[in-house]
Parts: C-alpha cells; sequence; structure tokens
C-alpha cells in the first residue's frame, strides 16, 4: 500500500478526532438506543494517523541525533585543542622563561613567540595565573608557600609569584599554573 501525502494524512488524522466528537442519529439507531458507538473509520485513515506518528518521531529522533552530535563535536575539538597545547608546553614555557628574562623585547623571535600566542588564543586557549590572585586549586598549583606582604584588606591565600604558567582550553584545564602563594596577615 501506498503511505498517503502529508497533507492527506494531516486530513486524515482531523478526519479521526472529528468523527469521534460527532456521532450522528443513524449511528445510534444502528447500535441501539442507550448506547455510544464509536463511528466506523475506514483503515486508510488508522494507517495514515500511524504514519504520521512514526514521521513525528522519527523527526524527532533526528533532531536529538543532531543536537547530541553538535555537543560531541565540541568536545571533541576542545580535546584535539588540547592536545597540541600539551605537546607544546615546553615550547610556551621557554617562551614565558625568555619573556621573563628580558630576552624577547624585539627581533624575529620576539614576534614568533606573539604570532603562536595570538595563534593558539584564537583557537581558545588562554593562559592561567597572575601574581595577585586569588589562590583557586581549580586552575592553580602550589608549590610555594612564602610570607610577603599583600595589599591592605587581602582575606585568601593570594598568588604571589606565577613559576609556569598554566594553560586551559575552553572549561578544560590542560596545565594549572605552577605558583607561590602568600596567607594574609
Amino acid at each position: 500500500e501506498e503511505a498517503p501525502a502529508p497533507e492527506d494524512a494531516a486530513a486524515a488524522e482531523q478526519a479521526l478526532t472529528d468523527g469521534a466528537d460527532e456521532a450522528t442519529p443513524a449511528d445510534a439507531q444502528d447500535t441501539g438506543a442507550g448506547q455510544d458507538a464509536e463511528p466506523e473509520v475506514h483503515p486508510d485513515t488508522l494507517l495514515a494517523a500511524e504514519r504520521l506518528e512514526d514521521l513525528r518521531r522519527a523527526q524527532a529522533d533526528m533532531v536529538n541525533y543532531r543536537n547530541r552530535m553538535e555537543r560531541e563535536r565540541a568536545k571533541d575539538k576542545d580535546a584535539t585543542i588540547g592536545t597540541v597545547v600539551e605537546a607544546l608546553l615546553p615550547v610556551l614555557d621557554d617562551v614565558h622563561m625568555a619573556r621573563e628574562h628580558g630576552e624577547l623585547t624585539d627581533g624575529p623571535f620576539a614576534a614568533i613567540a606573539t604570532k603562536l600566542e595570538g595563534t593558539l588564543e584564537r583557537f581558545g586557549v588562554r593562559r592561567l595565573g597572575e601574581a595577585g590572585e586569588a589562590f583557586d586549586p581549580t586552575v592553580h598549583e602550589a608549590l610555594m608557600h612564602t610570607q610577603a606582604e599583600l595589599p591592605e584588606g587581602t582575606t585568601d591565600t593570594t598568588v604571589v609569584q606565577v613559576l609556569q604558567p598554566g594553560f586551559a582550553v575552553g572549561d578544560r584545564v590542560v596545565r594549572p599554573a605552577r605558583v607561590a602563594v602568600a596567607d594574609p596577615a
């Protein structure tokens, strides 16, 4: 059998609901005076309603599948970028140390380092750890606990020196910042 076109299926479903609501006097006479009887529905109308419901279910499954794949694709992208950043950690550490020692103020290597950092930023890579931040164990790894003068009013353990910057891609911390911390007085 050939399934009816979608317009026909909608009309068939409407006929099904309309027919159930309206009982004709002839229907009442056929089944007896005191009994309610359902009108007889053509088998094609029932088949069309079933097929329409199957189509709607298949469409909902497809939308759910597409949304799940989009989420998975975003996770895979972040994981891939994280893997590249992990491989580049030694290079990024060397760039950080060169900047700390004033060796990358100008020249071709300074330009290359700046381009590398800019490229990583475009892919959502961000540097973690700045002196003066409140210590957060989810993004910092405390390697040293020192005595230091902190600004007036500081109430939290604070990062006083960044030994190695950390890196994150999206919500994923690739490596926490390795820092020295101090407690408020």
